[in-house]
């Protein structure tokens, strides 16, 4: 039902930043209200699953933080630009991998999970 387009990843070195983009549309319905869907980013490192770094529920009264990026990421949105953001600071090797965002299909505070259609994804390398 929806496009998710990443963009902003590159290589950085460890400490450094970077601010990914998420650009959301609705293939059948142009007029879709993004305040309603739920935007989770998620990353697949070299030869392991995807996991999910942070998701939030639209409003925002509900978000999920892989505990390794706890007080170092930051998830966003703009509602009027149909855009997600993920900030990322303090980056280290062990964040390297391609980064998605993607509808999320459930959600706690311990838990993220996608429908598992994925884009084409931003990698991201943190290296020296």
């Amino acid at each position: 039902q929806f496009q998710f387009v990443e963009s902003g990843g590159g290589l950085v070195q460890p400490g450094g930043s970077l601010i990914l983009s998420c650009t959301v549309s609705a293939f059948q319905n142009p007029d879709f209200d993004f305040r309603d869907v739920a935007v989770g980013w998620f990353r697949q490192a070299p030869g392991k699953n995807h996991e999910g770094v942070i998701c939030a529920n639209p409003s925002g009264g509900l978000t999920y933080y892989l505990n390794s990026v706890k007080g170092r990421f930051t998830a966003s949105r703009d509602n009027a630009k149909n855009i997600a953001y993920l900030q990322m600071n303090d980056l280290n090797v062990s964040d390297t991998g391609r980064y998605y965002c993607a509808e999320i299909q459930h959600l706690t505070a311990q838990r993220c999970r996608s429908y598992n259609i994925w884009g084409q994804g931003t990698q991201v390398t943190v290296s020296a």
